[in-house]
């Protein structure tokens, strides 16, 4: 599990958080971003499971939010399977008959 760039996965090598105006080396992305957070959650109200926090319009880009924590999880690619989609879709199959 690391911190890595929502966009292109390069990982965060410091163990600080990034600032506002941090980038990722690699693509050039936000890192201070909703998509980085660990609160981020696109199904919470306005994507996000700190409810203190002021909504963000473009999760993708910097913001000033206060309840940033660099998010830390494995890098699973841009279209990668999601294996508890997988299961669900067995346990949805399976209630059903099909």
């Amino acid at each position: 599990m690391t911190r890595h760039c929502h966009r292109c996965g390069t990982a965060w090598p410091l163990s600080a958080q990034p600032g506002r105006g941090e980038s990722c080396e690699n693509c050039r992305a936000d890192l201070r971003a909703c998509l980085n957070c660990r609160h981020h959650d696109r199904h919470a109200a306005h994507g996000c499971r700190e409810r203190r926090a002021e909504p963000v319009e473009d999760k993708d880009r910097g913001n000033f939010c206060e309840w940033f924590e660099f998010a830390t999880r494995t890098w699973a690619g841009i279209g990668a399977k999601d294996p508890r989609e997988d299961s669900a879709r067995a346990a949805l199959k399976a209630l059903l008959g099909d």
